[in-house]
């Protein structure tokens, strides 16, 4: 299980995020099962760690790979692009939401029960989560890496927009963190709890891991 802190007091935004979880001691979690190595076997480097504040999730994502991209806007197909996505679902719930984020910031939030179930968030909605990546906010084709790049999303609980949730204090959810880049050079479909499919597939919540938020 993953046991995600509470950080009482949070302010100065997505930039923030990542020397807030340093003087707080948020540890680092890995992205790094190659669930289809015979198809897929590139594995770039990839971490991540998770805070919350009661009314909204704090993520970063930190990662090394070949090449990168960003060419999607937001609501469109991050996941052809170096995109870090978290997948969550809710106590009780029959549905899960999935966060996708191409590494420009660009932004994908969906609900539903399944691959092919999936409402999408308004741009209101993408709108009200904070976003920070060391690679800038513009959009940019294919191009080598320049080493580790960062991202962290300050998500506020208003992004379950098919819920009502208020504090997330206390609650156990469900969930997986993947590293994916359908368009790269070296396409590579990672996950931080282990998938056991024929071919790739992030929205299996049968493989989702226990977090449970202080």
């Amino acid at each position: 299980m993953l046991t995600v802190s509470k950080i009482e007091q949070f302010e100065g935004g997505a930039k923030l995020v990542g020397s807030v979880m340093d003087a707080h001691g948020i540890a680092w979690q890995q992205i790094g099962n190659v669930n289809w190595e015979e198809a897929y076997p590139y594995a770039p480097d990839v971490k991540f760690r998770i805070a919350h504040t009661g009314d909204a999730i704090l993520v970063e994502y930190q990662v090394e790979e070949e090449y990168v991209r960003a060419v999607a806007d937001d609501g469109g197909n991050v996941w052809e692009d170096s995109c870090c996505e978290m997948f969550l679902a809710l106590p009780d719930s029959d549905t899960y939401y999935n966060f996708e984020c191409n590494c420009a910031g660009k932004l994908l939030i969906e609900t539903g029960k399944g691959r092919g179930e999936r409402e999408r968030a308004s741009q209101a909605v993408l709108n009200q989560v904070e976003r920070w990546s060391s690679n800038g906010n513009e959009l940019f084709a294919e191009k080598p890496s320049k080493g580790v790049w960062k991202m962290s999303l300050v998500i506020p609980v208003s992004s379950f927009f098919r819920h009502q949730v208020n504090d997330l204090s206390g609650m156990r959810l469900r969930g997986n963190f993947y590293k994916c880049g359908d368009k790269l050079p070296k396409p590579h479909f990672l996950s931080w709890q282990r998938i056991q499919t024929e071919h790739p597939d992030f929205h299996r919540p049968e493989y989702f891991g226990e977090i449970s938020f202080e």
